[in-house]
This record gives C-alpha cells, structure tokens and sequence, in this order.
C-alpha cells in the first residue's frame, strides 16, 4: 500500500484535491480534523495538558479553553515543545491506527490530508508527498471568502505558514491550482488513478 501525503498551504485547494481521492473510495486520515479531536471533551490528553499549563484551560464543562492553552503553550519555546510532545504522538498513533486498517481492508492506496506534515514526523509516514499550489493573490482571495477575514489578516496567515518552496522541494508530484477548478480536479484524478494502477 501507498501512502500519498497531500498538503499545501492555505487557500491552495487541497481540500478539493482530497476530495477526489476519497470520491474514488481511496481511505483517508485528516491529520488536521484529528489534532482537533484529540483536544475534545473527555479525551484523556486533557487531564495532561491541564496539570501541565494549569487547570483552568479547561473549562468547568470539560471542554478545552484553546485560546488559553495557545497563549500559554506558544509563549515559550519551552511551552510549545511540551505542546507538540503531548499531541504529536496522539495524532501519530491515530494515522498509524487509520493505515493499518487501510492496509488490513486490502487498499492500494492511502492518503493523509494535511496542512502541516513536511518537517513534521507525519512526514515519515507518507512513501510519497504531493504538494497543491497556488499563486500567492489566488490564496488570498480564498482565505478571505472562506473565513471572512481582511486580505491583510490572509496575507499575514500565508506568510506566517511554510514557504511554498520548501513544500515543493520535498514534494513527489506538485499540483498547481493555477486555473479552473475542474482542471485541478482532473489533475487529481489523474494522479490517483496513476498511483492506484501503479505495479498492477
């Protein structure tokens, strides 16, 4: 089984991309849905980030105060550390979980969706990485009608993000979302159909 990471950064279009591979019943692990629902109520993580970043991130219902523990976690190198110690094997453990299973159920084929996965340890993961592109006006545009926020405040999120060379470096394949949406999704099935025929 190949395990296809697909990623890029904001506003490119790699929800539509990952779309076409789970249209194609290719099995998938969100690894951004995931890192939100390891911060849900009743997960046993949160008992741990409260005796870490003090008990009142949680609030009285349980559920978790994420603007507090951010304040906290990000304000230190120290903080953001003990963070990524506490969730990144959570997360791992569920992608590693979701592929087992995919391979167990007889796939050719499997893809972990995610934002953040070069220089990450979900990158070990993947056999092979595709990289969804967009010109920087493009991603704009899409931040803003997506989240309603100002071109500014979108501009200053793609900025903040990994450059888009450092993705395509580390990339096997690279989809430029650079016209219609249907030739992007053409692309995307191509590229699936390439990989699940692949050795057969």
């Amino acid at each position: 089984m190949i395990t296809l990471g697909i990623t890029g950064r904001s506003g490119c279009g790699k929800s539509t991309v990952t779309a076409v591979f789970a249209a194609k019943g290719v099995p998938l692990a969100d690894a951004d849905q995931i890192s939100r629902e390891i911060l849900l109520p009743g997960s046993p993580l949160l008992p741990r980030l409260a005796q870490r970043f003090g008990a009142d991130i949680l609030h009285p219902d349980g559920s978790l105060d994420r603007r507090l523990l951010a304040d906290r976690a990000f304000a230190t190198p120290e903080g953001k550390a003990a963070l990524d110690g506490m969730t990144h094997p959570e997360i791992l453990g569920r992608i590693r979980a979701a592929k087992q299973q995919a391979a167990q159920e007889g796939h050719r084929l499997f893809v972990l969706d995610g934002a953040v996965i070069v220089g990450t340890a979900a990158q070990q993961e993947c056999d092979r990485l595709c990289v969804v592109t967009a010109p920087f006006a493009t991603s704009v545009a899409r931040i803003v009608a997506r989240d309603g926020i100002s071109p500014e405040m979108a501009a200053r999120r793609l900025n903040a993000q990994t450059p888009e060379q450092t993705l395509t470096q580390n990339a096997d394949y690279i989809l430029c979302n650079d016209g219609a949406l249907e030739q992007l999704q053409a692309a995307a099935a191509a590229l699936c159909t390439e990989l699940l025929t692949e050795g057969v």
